[in-house]
Formats: C-alpha cells, sequence, structure tokens
C-alpha cells in the first residue's frame, strides 16, 4: 500500500507539469505588440554588388523583430523624376528581388507611381534608381508602399481564428485610439507576432512602438 501511494503522489505531481510542448492560449482579446517601419531597401546581392562593389556584403547594424532579419549600416540614396531621398536605410539579408518600401508622401517627392502592395508583390509597380558609393542600379518595378499587416505564426492565427492572407480590422487605445480596417494576416513559419504600420499612419494616429493592438473583428 505504500508503494501505491507513493507511485499515485507522483503521477499526480507529473500531471500537473505544464505541457511545454503546446503553445499558448490565444484569444483575438490579447494585445499583439506594433512595429512601426520608415521608408527602406531590400536588395537582391546582383544590386548589392552594382552600388557597393563586386563580392559585397551587407553590415548588420542591429536585429530587427523578424526573425533573421536586420537593419544594414549601408544606406543608399532613392532617385525618381521630380527628386530624390537620402540615406535610405537597406534591411538584410539579401532577397532575391529588390524592393524599395517608401511612404505615400515620399511618392510624391519623388514623382513615382508607388502602389499599396504587400511585400513580395511586385508587379507592375513603381520605377525608381538607387545610387550608391560604387554604382547605381535601376529599379525598373520593385517599388511600393506597404500594407498594414500582421505578422504571426500559422498555430497562432489558428488561435486568433484568422488565416494567412484574410483582411482585419484592429482596435488600439490612447489619445486618438479607434480602429484600422484591411490589415493582412501573415501567418508563415519563421515569423515574429507584430504588427506593422508605416510612420505615416503612426504619427497621424497617435500610435507608438508602445501601443497594443488587438484584432477587432473579421472584414466581411
Amino acid at each position: 500500500m505504500d508503494n501505491y501511494e507513493e507511485l499515485l503522489g507522483k503521477l499526480m505531481e507529473k500531471l500537473a507539469e505544464p505541457n511545454q510542448t503546446q503553445p499558448p492560449i490565444l484569444s483575438s482579446a490579447q494585445k499583439i505588440p506594433v512595429g512601426i517601419s520608415n521608408r527602406h531597401i531590400h536588395l537582391s546581392q546582383i544590386d548589392v554588388e552594382k552600388l557597393f562593389g563586386y563580392g559585397y556584403q551587407l553590415t548588420k547594424l542591429k536585429d530587427l523583430s523578424q526573425p533573421g532579419q536586420f537593419a544594414c549600416k549601408e544606406t543608399v540614396m532613392v532617385c525618381g523624376p521630380r527628386g530624390a531621398i537620402e540615406k535610405v536605410r537597406i534591411l538584410g539579408p539579401v532577397r532575391k528581388k529588390t524592393q524599395v518600401e517608401i511612404l505615400q508622401s515620399d511618392s510624391f517627392k519623388l514623382g513615382v507611381k508607388a502602389p499599396l502592395r504587400l511585400s513580395g508583390d511586385l508587379a507592375g509597380s513603381g520605377n525608381v534608381t538607387l545610387i550608391g558609393p560604387k554604382g547605381s542600379a535601376e529599379i525598373v518595378e520593385g517599388t511600393i508602399v506597404a500594407k498594414r499587416h500582421i505578422h504571426m505564426l500559422p498555430h497562432e492565427a489558428t488561435q486568433f481564428g484568422v488565416r494567412d492572407g484574410e483582411s482585419v480590422t484592429i482596435e488600439f487605445s490612447g489619445e486618438r485610439g479607434g480602429t484600422l480596417a484591411n490589415v493582412i494576416i501573415r501567418a508563415v513559419e519563421n515569423s515574429g507576432l507584430e504588427c506593422h504600420i508605416d510612420t505615416e499612419e503612426a504619427n497621424a494616429l497617435g500610435i507608438t512602438p508602445n501601443t497594443e493592438i488587438v484584432i477587432k473583428k473579421n472584414n466581411i
């Protein structure tokens, strides 16, 4: 009997231990951190070498919130028919195709048509020229204004009750608190949970890096 009670006690202790393999349970009311993006560039290795020289490797300045992504020490000038913007930050690592993400007001300064797109959707997008210390690169299509979106892992999307590519409405607090519609869910592996908006949207709505949002409802 003593043995039985001892074994039973150990079994109960084991059952009481948290299951480390199970992801935390999320709900639509759980707050999501906000990341505020300024204009920036993702370069292909071909364009890295056009701008900085043959065999050049980008220099990491600091890690970003999304796993494996980082801000680089290097900056370049972005030029359009009407003007130019200096010292635009490059983000790493290199991609297969160069992508220039600007603000809506930048498109007027540069004189380019930059459609509102998700990252990677570059067909028919704007044309700019990049100027670096060792040369230039004409980006025939690849200039966009980024759609606001939320990064999350696939299992987090399931727990929030949303799916990859879905458009949702978010709610945020603060003196200018309110809601924003047309926020796209990006549920892929190797993601960090974060809502991305650009600096113009953040400034207009009084959103800071300390602001957290919740998914209010799905758009129908």
